[in-house]
């Protein structure tokens, strides 16, 4: 089986931390290979961002089409998750979608940890568009300037946790979400530290796509999620207008 996982953001050094988490999690004979975007932001924390990452990520996945057979969106937010869907004719699953349905089996509310102040409204809205605003107990997160986004976890190690039990303690929370690739990998340093089970969203996103791939649930030809219409089309970067042909 053949994974593509594609960073939404231009930092490479999150890059590493997507793909390390991967490795650790897919199955011995599931082979992962990452992109990273060729434009956009160091990391997305804004809807417009994601945006911009929504495309970005199209791009670099068109870059790798017909060599796949599922595909990882792998930031939080899952930007660009809907229409890239429509794109591909194999599974394709976001982060965040897949750290939803694997906290919902684990508990009945959860609470989202994230980098940003800045994030959180959207982070709001994503678990809305997922249908399970009610099963969200809150969404808390850092309020510290970022010294370097491939540093998070080794910066704010102690805040990370501090805000996960508080989660817990005062929001009533299930389960934690440990949000966004920079944060990829530390639901591991926190199990047995946090009273509750805590998920990742780069190794959800990498086993449940997996499973969809072991499925064989067939290809979409009809309904929403039916491929783009054949049309004109202008500047697009060949790979994506070869898609769309």
């Amino acid at each position: 089986m053949n994974l593509l996982i594609v960073n939404p953001n231009i930092s490479e050094s999150v890059t590493d931390l997507i793909h390390a988490e991967a490795l650790r999690t897919a199955s011995p004979d599931t082979n992962i290979t990452m992109a990273t975007a060729p434009f956009g932001v160091a990391y997305i924390e804004t809807r417009f961002e994601a945006l911009v990452g929504g495309y970005a990520t199209a791009c670099a996945a068109a870059e790798h089409a017909g060599k796949f057979d599922g595909l990882v969106v792998a930031a939080f937010g899952d930007p660009g998750l809907a229409g890239l869907k429509e794109l591909f004719d194999v599974p394709v699953v976001g982060m965040t979608e897949a750290a939803l349905a694997s906290a919902c089996l684990l508990g009945q509310r959860f609470s989202i940890i994230a980098i940003s102040h800045r994030i959180e409204a959207w982070y709001r809205e994503c678990v809305a568009s997922n249908g399970l605003s009610s099963r969200l107990a809150s969404v808390r997160s850092l309020q510290e300037p970022l010294r370097d986004i491939g540093s998070v976890q080794e910066d704010h190690a102690a805040r990370l946790e501090e805000l996960s039990l508080q989660a817990v303690r005062q929001d009533g929370a299930d389960v934690i979400i440990v949000a966004g690739a920079p944060l990829a990998g530390l639901a591991r340093s926190l199990k047995g530290r946090i009273p509750v089970p805590v998920v990742d969203g780069v190794s959800s996103a990498v086993r449940h796509c997996e499973s969809l791939v072991a499925l064989q649930p067939g290809n979409t030809r009809e309904g929403s999620f039916a491929r783009p219409p054949r049309k004109p089309n202008a500047g697009l970067p060949p790979a994506l207008a070869q898609l769309l042909a």
